[in-house]
């Protein structure tokens, strides 16, 4: 039963780290896109993982916003924490920063809002551990993350 019991949501907050790297890149030196999703996947996968204690898979990326290119050679921080949890599914929120380490200058880059599924030993959904929202921010999150889940309830009402 100790699985059900409720988490803060920094109890499985992620902090990932990341030097872009030439085979990361595009042409004009900027991270590709696909390249970050990857890392984003990774780090809330890790939080979704850190909250339930199990194996979680992804099941949605919602949106995922690019404010500023990210650069080679510069140092990205992937922020994830678990938003809300519904019943078997977990809103994960990636905060995403970019560091050029050469002028020490760090700016806010991304968004993006992502869906996992924890599942047990048979790949079968399993009920996740509520989590408690403690600060004023993480409150906010967790009501946003309501709103977020009805817009893709409706969504995949009308597919």
């Amino acid at each position: 039963m100790s699985r059900q019991r409720i988490r803060t949501v920094a109890e499985s907050q992620v902090q990932m780290v990341q030097m872009v790297l030439p085979t990361d890149t595009n042409r004009l030196g900027n991270l590709l896109g696909g390249q970050l999703m990857h890392w984003i996947d990774i780090a809330a996968a890790i939080a979704a993982s850190r909250h339930t204690n199990r194996v979680c898979v992804t099941a949605s990326v919602d949106e995922l916003n690019f404010h500023h290119p990210i650069l080679q050679g510069d140092v990205v921080t992937l922020e994830a924490s678990v938003n809300r949890v519904f019943r078997t599914s977990l809103e994960i929120g990636v905060r995403v920063s970019k560091e050029n380490l050469l002028t020490g200058e760090r700016e806010f880059t991304n968004t993006a809002y992502t869906t996992f599924v924890a599942i047990d030993e048979s790949g079968k959904p399993v009920v996740a551990s509520p989590v408690r929202p403690v600060t004023k921010e993480e409150k906010r999150r967790y009501a946003d993350a309501a709103l977020r889940r009805e817009l893709r309830l409706l969504h995949r009402k009308h597919r």
